[in-house]
């Protein structure tokens, strides 16, 4: 699996807003990270768009987690910020959709949509309580 700088930068962000009980504000999150502003205040947005932060505006705005920590999973946070599905190879794990065409004729595809499935079942059993009781 593929996992992009929005993914970690995601991963990151969350770990230190989880750690908070004020919101707080992209420009502490990013200088804390280090992370260039507008970039997380992007993937801040996905995150909010996809529930697992709640966004505040105003002086004391910025964002806190939406859901409890054994509640979101990595595979959430994966798939709120990439803008394409984080997979382990080209092929789609829809049997339907070919990028070749050659969905029939593939001897690779079954064995590879086996490993992501497998990938994201993983993934979706790792939350953000697992990792912080680490």
């Amino acid at each position: 699996m593929l996992l992009t700088k929005a993914s970690e930068y995601a991963l990151l962000s969350i770990l230190c807003i989880s750690d908070k009980k004020e919101p707080i504000d992209v420009e502490n999150l990013s200088a804390g990270l280090m992370i260039s502003r507008s970039f997380l205040a992007k993937i801040l947005q996905k995150l909010t768009k996809a529930g697992i932060l709640r966004s505040f505006k105003g002086v004391k705005g910025g964002f806190i987690l939406a859901k409890e920590i054994s509640d979101i999973t990595i595979l959430d946070i994966i798939r709120a910020v990439e803008d394409n599905p984080a997979t382990v190879f080209e092929c789609t794990s829809d049997s339907g959709v070919c990028p070749s065409n050659r969905m029939g004729a593939c001897s690779i595809w079954p064995t590879l949509n086996k490993l992501q499935v497998r990938i994201d079942d993983f993934l979706s059993q790792i939350t953000l309580q697992d990792i912080l009781s680490r």
